[in-house]
């Protein structure tokens, strides 16, 4: 007998040929190296992924949009979290309502118990009961709630009958959580205001006479191409982070419009990425179940 099957996935742990051979098949996690055109590059909408031709916004995370492009998506989503909080009201409402009516069944139910016990515990005593329309009529009494061994006296009996058994916490904890009062931004998932957006102005190439085709952005100060680089914005005037240690920050003005700043002013962007390592990660995975 052969210290194996020949069928590829007969013996476990599988062989270095038999994994590579399975590769190609989806099996295993499965490993590729992005390329620059998966990148996106510095400058470009991170909704829509083409380059900003009208207002470019920043937000406090340091990502860039196409001001149409996300005014659109705080509008969509400002409606559906709308939409969703009056689901959650609605629901939160009938939780409420069967509360305040099982509160009001207990609360006859003692007031009977307590006539009971009041007018004595005999089979042939008339009791009063309160039928629910606020009238009390007489009701002839029965030994079951002092008949201990019968399965309606039972403490689980009056749950299993819904009539003890409502659990408040319970209900609120089964109602799904209840919405964000704001919409959370498309990339960093923090809660977003329109009045968040920080406008920037960006250089192109175009802009300076460039014939390139990309429209890279160009440090509004040095005028140069921004790929990688680590980027600030000041005030919207967008600089690269060496320019802005060696010129804006020692002085604190803005090299462009010539204004004083604070530190809250300054935003920093976030990176360009290109299909070189050292730009960040460029392997993309996906896991995928195997024999192990």
């Amino acid at each position: 007998m052969t210290r194996k099957s020949k069928q590829p996935g007969g013996h476990n742990p599988l062989t270095a040929a038999e994994t590579k051979r399975l590769k190609s098949s989806g099996y295993g996690t499965q490993t590729t190296r992005l390329t620059s055109q998966s990148m996106l590059p510095f400058g470009h909408c991170c909704l829509s992924l083409s380059q900003i031709e009208g207002d470019a916004v920043a937000t406090p995370s340091g990502h860039i949009y196409s001001r149409e492009a996300i005014v659109q998506y705080l509008l969509t989503k400002n409606r559906e979290l709308k939409e969703q909080k009056a689901e959650y009201d609605r629901q939160r409402l009938q939780v409420e309502n069967r509360r305040a009516e099982w509160e009001e069944k207990q609360q006859k139910k003692s007031q009977q118990n307590f006539r009971r016990k009041d007018q004595g515990a005999m089979s042939n005593a008339l009791v009063l009961k309160d039928d629910g329309s606020g009238q009390e009529t007489k009701d002839e009494n029965s030994l079951s709630h002092v008949s201990y061994w019968l399965a309606s006296s039972q403490p689980g009996a009056a749950a299993a009958g819904g009539d003890d058994g409502f659990d408040y916490e319970k209900e609120i904890m089964a109602l799904p959580s209840p919405p964000p009062d704001r919409p959370p931004s498309p990339m960093s998932g923090e809660p977003l205001k329109l009045k968040q957006l920080i406008p920037l102005y960006l250089v192109h190439e175009q802009d300076e006479g460039i014939k390139n085709d990309g429209g890279r952005v160009l440090c509004s100060v040095s005028h140069k191409r921004i790929t990688t680089q680590e980027t600030v914005a000041v005030k919207g005037q967008v600089m690269l982070k060496t320019v802005f240690n060696e010129l804006a920050k020692p002085t604190m003005t803005c090299p462009v419009t010539g204004k004083k700043f604070k530190g809250k002013d300054v935003i920093t962007l976030m990176k360009g990425k290109s299909g070189f390592a050292a730009s960040g990660n460029v392997e993309a995975k996906k896991y995928n179940p195997t024999l192990t």
